[in-house]
């Protein structure tokens, strides 16, 4: 870590503080305020994105923790159900014939009427689900018989029964309208939805894990539940347009005492099982390419990623105050300024481009307190050195991490401009024909045409046009239904009401929203039936409310991009559907609004009590909880699920405004460069890369000053983000910068669209010109005609007017 200078970590105590002299104590409290700010030199978060936490930690988030006394009494209807039709013996001794047959004997407890007792029964199978946890030592032991106990209860059909059961709890209009009338919602108003919804996750959960240690016939079992949830077996529908039905519902007051994070959580988990992850959208984009004989990937972008090192977070507002008052005493000094020439003059010791210059060459050579104690008076007694960068400061080895791309169009404005200036005629779409350029131009394009790349969403695009040109001799397309698919399929009808639904909770969930009486309750499902009535009671369902945000955000976070990924792949067109109505519903905004708070806190919060997490809170001692431990925390250096969500946030926002001029400028609109660029005081590298590529695309429209006074950001853009040739994002082009018709832009993506659902989904063809007609005459006759029955009451009248009165010419006929 580093020690002294201007931005380093400190290790000197309070007796050394009061030893420092007093100029040097002040520089010592401003590190100090520095560091606790979130941009002092700290070491980089050992972060690992991935599909989803450690198991233990998706296990725990299910449970609030006021469900805590809900495992005793699950244990407590599992064994008297136990008792009546087995021995005393425990579930660990027994066979496995006798686990079937008591897994099938609950099974049918589940078709009882009462009420209560299939609440009973279902609390004894969520109990088996929990891994029979009163019969176990350890944490890991809890995990074994989850697994096994789960793999059974799926092999008897327990999953099947419980979304009957699920459904049939939705459509119960008595608990909704009961639930609209209360003025305070609670957990007990949800408690056989939360039951049913959690044995339901813990399957989903638990069978998605891979485990080499699994027999081929639990292998043989995953696949076919994979396929069965992705599937329009339950209800018609996959599971997941059955889920999105629970949210838009919840949404609307229907239903407010819906446990909406366990919703969630299935939801995501159910995506997650039947798409697949970010591992498995590498390989299907691989396979896809392959098939469209596309060149291969030039990199594994996860791989990239994960090679990459954070970057030093760019300078706050107190940084610039000291860099000013800094500068304001180097004015006394004898050398002469011209301020003219300063931004061209690279070598000019006392100014440059990036206020905070100096201090961070400080920074590079400060590894020791002896080294350089007191930084300030250095300044006063001989100027700071001409600044170079040492070669300590190199994170990225020779070349940079990404090869650089070229899209076709590029190609074409290059060839375009090229040819209007050297020979003053333009070819349209020629991009071969190079004759009357000079040889310099002949260069540039072999170099833009050995990095073109051709994405799959350009053929997608291609392919669509030439169906919408000619549908009658294109052909049949061949779509496979895919999980992706079937679930685009399933969506489409209601799938803007159920982005505005997602977005709504998300709003809710924010920690920048403030509490209005008109916003939707998410907190029905963590609220006890009696309110605390002791501090320490008070503290711990702040904790909890405030964790329970925490994983809606997670949840929907992953849900939107998990979508937006596999919609892309699957076809453009679908992902453009889902994006356009994120847009309309104001998701960028909303996104803005949620890094627009300060976000080191937001990934540091320390919202949980580590002692209640489930499965550790079942197997050892509770120990006592007082208010000292629950400020403490945890000792984790982050929240893995915050920096998780802010990711996924990020990428959801690049997601939308990657090649859309008119939400770019919404961006600019909304005032993200300085959201985002708080952003990057959070030290780790992948969030960084993605706001970086946010503030790569909107640099050429902030203007000659921000980019001036940004070097640092804009250095780190050069290092971290993609290449496109013969982009000039940092100098802003009038050409660039020129109004937009940000309205026809749309206009035309969603003509796009339409035409593409309505060919592909829509079932009553609306141009009857393109249906393919009958020409057999016998067919034609035979087919039977339902006659009104004022017509059959008058069949004779009509005989006489329209056939017997009217002259026949027979060889007009015959000819």
């Amino acid at each position: 870590m580093d020690v002294g200078g201007n931005g380093g970590g400190s290790i000197v105590n309070s007796k050394q503080r009061a030893m420092l002299p007093n100029k040097s104590r002040g520089e010592f409290v401003r590190n100090q305020r520095k560091d606790s700010e979130g941009f002092s030199e700290s070491p980089d978060l050992e972060f690992e994105y991935a599909d989803t936490d450690k198991w233990s930690a998706e296990l725990s988030e299910l449970y609030s923790y006021t469900e805590g006394p809900e495992f005793l009494l699950n244990r407590k209807c599992f064994e008297e159900e136990f008792r009546i039709h087995v021995s005393d013996k425990k579930w660990t001794e027994l066979d496995v014939a006798q686990h079937r047959a008591h897994a099938m004997r609950l099974l049918d407890g589940l078709e009882v009427i009462t009420r209560e007792k299939r609440l009973k029964v279902a609390r004894a199978i969520l109990y088996m689900a929990q891994g029979t946890f009163a019969e176990c030592s350890s944490e890991a032991q809890v995990q074994h018989w989850m697994r096994y106990n789960i793999f059974l209860l799926l092999d008897v059909g327990t999953f099947t029964a419980l979304v009957e059961l699920l459904n049939m709890e939705v459509d119960n209009s008595a608990a909704c309208s009961s639930a609209v009338r209360k003025p305070a919602i609670s957990l007990a108003d949800s408690t056989d939805l939360r039951v049913l919804l959690n044995i339901m996750y813990l399957m989903v959960e638990t069978i998605q894990q891979e485990d080499p240690a699994d027999s081929p016939e639990w292998r043989a079992t995953r696949e076919t539940f994979k396929t069965e949830l992705g599937s329009p077996l339950y209800n018609n529908e996959p599971i997941s347009v059955m889920l999105f039905g629970m949210v838009t519902k919840f949404c609307s007051g229907h239903a407010p005492h819906f446990p909406m994070k366990k919703v969630l959580l299935l939801l995501w988990k159910s995506i997650l099982f039947t798409l697949g992850g970010f591992e498995q959208l590498q390989t299907i984009k691989v396979h896809k390419r392959e098939q469209l004989r596309l060149p291969p990937l030039p990199e594994d972008s996860i791989r990239v990623i994960r090679s990459m090192r954070a970057a030093s977070p760019p300078a706050s507002a107190s940084d610039l105050i000291e860099q000013q008052q800094k500068r304001a005493r180097r004015e006394h000094k004898s050398l002469t300024k011209q301020d003219n020439l300063d931004a061209f003059n690279e070598k000019d010791p006392y100014k440059s481009d990036d206020p905070r210059e100096d201090e961070d060459d400080n920074d590079d050579n400060d590894n020791s307190m002896e080294v350089e104690p007191f930084p300030m008076e250095r300044d006063e007694v001989m100027p700071p050195p001409i600044p170079h960068p040492p070669s300590e400061r190199v994170n990225f080895p020779k070349g940079l991490p990404w090869a650089p791309k070229v899209r076709e169009k590029d190609i074409e404005h290059f060839l375009e401009s090229s040819r209007s200036k050297f020979i003053g005629y333009t070819l349209g779409n020629d991009t071969d024909t190079v004759v009357g350029l000079p040889r310099p131009i002949h260069e540039s394009i072999r170099t833009l045409k050995q990095h073109k790349y051709i994405s799959i969403a350009e053929i997608q695009i291609a392919k669509e046009d030439e169906f919408q040109k000619t549908p009658l001799s294109g052909g049949e397309e061949d779509v496979e239904m895919c999980s992706t698919e079937l679930l685009y399929q399933g969506i489409l009808p209601s799938l803007p009401q159920y982005m505005i639904a997602l977005l709504k909770i998300l709003l809710a969930a924010a920690p920048t929203s403030k509490a209005k009486t008109d916003s939707i309750n998410i907190l029905a499902d963590v609220l006890p039936e009696e309110m605390p009535t002791t501090v320490l009671q008070s503290m711990k369902l702040g904790v909890d409310v405030n964790r329970h945000k925490e994983i809606i955000v997670k949840a929907i976070s992953a849900i939107l991009l998990l979508l937006l990924k596999h919609f892309k792949l699957n076809h453009i067109y679908q992902f453009e559907y889902m994006a356009q109505h994120l847009v309309f519903a104001n998701c960028i905004p909303l996104i803005l609004k949620f890094f627009n708070q300060n976000i080191m806190s937001y990934i540091t919060a320390k919202n949980s009590i580590s002692v209640l997490d489930f499965p550790y809170c079942v197997v050892h001692e509770l120990p006592e909880l007082t208010a000292e431990s629950l400020e403490a925390g945890d000792i984790n250096q982050f929240c893995w699920r915050n920096l998780f969500s802010c990711i996924n946030l990020l990428r959801i926002l690049n997601k939308l405004t990657k090649w859309k001029h008119s939400r770019t400028m919404m961006l600019v609109v909304f005032k993200s460069a300085p959201i985002l660029k708080r952003a990057l005081k959070v030290k780790q590298a992948m969030m960084q890369l993605y706001v970086l590529k946010l503030l790569k695309v909107q640099t050429k429209y902030l203007g000659r000053q921000w980019r001036k006074s940004n070097m640092k950001t804009m250095s780190a853009i050069y290092q971290k983000v993609r290449h496109r040739l013969n982009d000039d994002w940092a100098y802003g082009n009038d050409l660039d910068a020129r109004p937009w018709d940000f309205q026809a832009e749309e206009c035309a993506l969603r003509a796009n669209i339409e035409r593409f659902n309505s060919r592909r989904y829509d079932n009553n063809q609306s141009n009857p010109d393109f249906l393919p007609v009958d020409n057999c005459l016998q067919s034609v006759l035979g087919q039977r005609v339902d006659l009104p029955e004022d017509f059959q009451m008058n069949y004779d009248l009509w005989l006489e007017r329209e056939v017997f009165s009217k002259p026949i010419s027979w060889e007009e006929l015959l000819q």
